[in-house]
């Protein structure tokens, strides 16, 4: 089933009902687009629902109103227009309602992050993360691998660049060492990939030897967000790569929670 997201009701309705030309009256004749209506706005995900109590309250009592006029419409019973919503038309109601609502947001069941200071980046990750979770129930197991992936990178790249310089270096000029790592490897954190981001953070201790384990399986899949990188390596992308991107990034974040309260 396709994901509606507020702004796509905002548009059906600038399509359909143009604010501009909508009048304080709905006739009865406008009962397949006020259908049409009803079953996208009722597709939104409550997450994307964004709005104070008051509006919530709006937002419904509009839906229900659209519902049972038309029920009575379908039993030939009058109002021949379609009720007002406490002085406004219904239809305008979920316009200007939705009009401030977000068309992506981090579920409730995402990991707060809590330990990352920086607001933006915290829900920049989150966002990921609940869009890779969301992939997975949706089965779009390529969105849900690249997307935890990415989470993943930007997790580790912001724990290693938040410890010193001179313990980032040694970690990597030990792991260039141990043959680990190529001596051509960049000094620069932000030009690292995924690997290498998760070999000197378990080298540093930042996360654990098990989760190191789990992030080295998704470590190839990260890289599907480079066009035609699927093409070339004949990856593909399933529910067993999208679970283990996912399982990875669980765990790093359980590691970064216990160790920065």
């Amino acid at each position: 089933m396709p994901r509606v997201v507020p702004s796509q009701v905002i548009d059906f309705i600038e399509i359909v009902f143009p604010p501009t030309k909508i009048g304080p009256q709905i006739p009865s004749q406008d009962s397949t687009k006020l259908a049409a209506l009803l079953t996208i706005a009722e597709k939104i995900p409550e997450d994307l629902l964004v709005m104070s109590p008051a509006s919530y309250s709006e937002y419904i009592m509009a839906l229900e109103t659209i519902r049972h006029q038309l029920s009575l419409w379908h039993n030939h019973v009058d109002p021949p227009n379609l009720p007002q919503v406490r002085g406004k038309n219904a239809v305008l109601v979920i316009y200007e309602t939705l009009k401030f609502c977000p068309d992506q947001t981090a579920s409730p069941e995402t990991a707060d992050l809590v330990f990352i200071n920086d607001g933006e980046l915290r829900d920049s990750i989150r966002l990921d993360i609940g869009s890779a979770n969301r992939d997975l129930v949706s089965h779009e197991y390529k969105g849900a691998t690249v997307l935890a992936g990415s989470a993943a990178e930007a997790l580790l790249l912001w724990v290693i660049e938040d410890r010193e310089k001179q313990a980032v270096a040694a970690a990597r000029k030990k792991l260039v060492s141990t043959k680990v790592f190529s001596s051509s490897v960049s000094v620069d954190p932000e030009r690292w990939s995924l690997i290498e981001l998760i070999e000197v953070a378990s080298e540093l201790g930042l996360i654990e030897k098990n989760t190191a384990q789990q992030a080295r399986l998704g470590k190839d899949f990260r890289n599907l967000i480079h066009p035609g990188r699927a093409a070339r390596v004949g990856q593909v992308c399933d529910r067993a790569t999208a679970l283990s991107a996912l399982a990875a990034v669980e765990h790093i974040v359980r590691d970064l929670t216990a160790s920065r309260p």
